[in-house]
This record gives C-alpha cells, sequence and structure tokens, in this order.
C-alpha cells in the first residue's frame, strides 16, 4: 500500500529513515511535504519506506524542461529487494503521466552504496540526461575537484 504523506505521518518517516541510515535534519520531512509529494509504502502493515516527487526540481535542466524529480528513496534494510522501490518508482510515474508529463528523472550517487539503485534504474529504462556528473545538483567540470558523497550524482530520465 502507497500512500501520501500528511504532516500526522513525519514521525513515521523519520523512523523509516533512521531505519535506513539515512540521517535527516529535524524540520526536513515537515519541509518535503510542504514543497513535494511524499509518499509511504508499506509492508506486512508497517512502513517500510518512501521516497519524493519534486515537481519544481533544483536541478536546472530538469527545471527548464518540466521534468519532475524522483527524491529521496528509500527502502528499510530488512525490506529491501521485495519490489518495494520499484513499487514506489512506479508510483511516481503514473502520477507524472496524470499531470501530463511525458518524462521523469532520478538522481543516483555514485559510490559502492548505491550500486543497487544504479542497476535498478536501468533496469526500470532510465537513462543517463547526457549532462554528466553533479554535485548538489550543479554540473561537473572537466579537472575539477570535488567530495565524493551523497551530493556526487548521476541524473538520470525516462520516457513515460
Amino acid at each position: 500500500m502507497i500512500k501520501t504523506a500528511t504532516p500526522q505521518d513525519i514521525e513515521e518517516l523519520q523512523v523509516i529513515a533512521d531505519a535506513a541510515q539515512s540521517r535527516k535534519d529535524p524540520d526536513y520531512f515537515k519541509k518535503c511535504i510542504e514543497e513535494r509529494d511524499v509518499f509511504i509504502i508499506s509492508h506486512d502493515d508497517m512502513p517500510a519506506g518512501y521516497c519524493m516527487l519534486n515537481w519544481a526540481p533544483k536541478y536546472q535542466p530538469f527545471r527548464s524542461m518540466d521534468i519532475p524529480e524522483i527524491q529521496d528513496l528509500n527502502v528499510i534494510p530488512e525490506k529491501r529487494r521485495l519490489g518495494l522501490a520499484t513499487a514506489l518508482i512506479d508510483h511516481c510515474e503514473k502520477q507524472a503521466i496524470g499531470k501530463d508529463s511525458d518524462m521523469i528523472g532520478i538522481g543516483v550517487g555514485m559510490t559502492k552504496d548505491y550500486g543497487y539503485a544504479q542497476r535498478l534504474y536501468v533496469k526500470l529504462g532510465y537513462m543517463p540526461d547526457g549532462n554528466g556528473l553533479t554535485y548538489d545538483r550543479q554540473g561537473v567540470s572537466h579537472g575539477q575537484t570535488i567530495i565524493i558523497d551523497d551530493e556526487l550524482s548521476l541524473m538520470m530520465i525516462k520516457n513515460l
């Protein structure tokens, strides 16, 4: 079951984030619910993951082309490999189609920690957007020195 999060779900979202080892500032989910669509997926009647669909993403190529971006996809470790991330992505894609979007985007981290997500997104039909790596959603230039952390991403798109 997938539901749209409300301010009453903030504690539940924080529990999922903590279980997924995804540290969040105290006001993070409140701000996200105000600015984006936030979805929570349950498995066996327990919250198991969440993601967000941002209709006005920070990444300028997506923003300029009206491409909504799936963000902050997290599933708690003991519920991974059950198709929950795929179900959340599919839900976001349907939401985008419902608002007449013909493309959707997603960013993926570049370290081994994101290896499963990298493979999943390709399997689901996402491909690099052709703009190379980004750091904090800004393009990275040849020869530039950057920190390798969660802000280093490859932006991907999919035709709907």
